[in-house]
């Protein structure tokens, strides 16, 4: 995800189907960002890891999951790409697009959108009511969780490092185990009661329990 503007004057989700086709960019405040370039094969392994989780939690669920590349269109002139995101509102997804906030939303920075995530994304997610947050900072192996408090800006970030386990806040069971995320195979994993079944079941199968 490129954090390079195109053009500075308000640029609409029209004019972006108009003219730019299969064309994968972001536009914030009618400004448009190159999703360029690719990301790195260890972003792409903690997106999956996270996705993975995601889907396996909500499987059979009333809320979806899904990852990038699906088009979040907040308004006219904001339409993003987060990595991962979970939809509760049905009536927010449509075949094309998810048109409204989703109750999630997971970014995992690359060095070209690192401040694009927690200045321009944050306030936005912030003003258009995301109610939770989460950075994953793949160069440090750590985590940034944000809530929307009820003032309707997000509180004190919790920071979270590899050796860490926490969960949603809006979903106090999906439990994310960042040793795991991050592939910390050499560090011995120290069974919890808390695990749920469905996770403790993936980390059986690759050995980790």
């Amino acid at each position: 995800m490129g954090n390079a503007a195109r053009k500075i004057e308000p640029y609409t989700y029209q004019e972006y189907l108009e003219n730019h086709g299969d064309e994968r960019l972001e536009i914030i405040d009618g400004t448009v960002y190159d999703m360029s370039p690719s990301p790195s094969v260890k972003h792409q392994k903690i997106v999956i890891a996270f996705a993975a989780l995601v889907y396996g939690y909500f499987k059979g669920k009333a809320c979806t999951p899904f990852v990038a590349p699906m088009d979040v269109v907040l308004d006219d002139i904001n339409v993003v790409e987060p990595d991962i995101f979970v939809v509760c509102d049905k009536n927010k997804i449509s075949d094309a697009n998810i048109k409204g906030a989703p109750d999630l939303i997971i970014e995992v920075l690359s060095p070209s959108t690192s401040v694009k995530d927690r200045r321009e994304k944050k306030h936005l997610y912030q003003q258009h009511g995301v109610r939770e947050y989460i950075i994953v900072n793949p160069l440090d192996e750590s985590a940034e969780r944000f809530l929307l408090a009820g003032s309707g800006r997000y509180g004190e970030s919790d920071i979270f490092a590899w050796h860490d386990a926490f969960a949603s806040r809006i979903f106090p069971d999906l439990i994310f185990y960042l040793r795991v995320i991050f592939e910390k195979e050499d560090v011995e994993y120290v069974a919890d009661a808390n695990v749920p079944e469905w996770l403790a079941e993936k980390l059986k199968q690759s050995g980790v329990l």
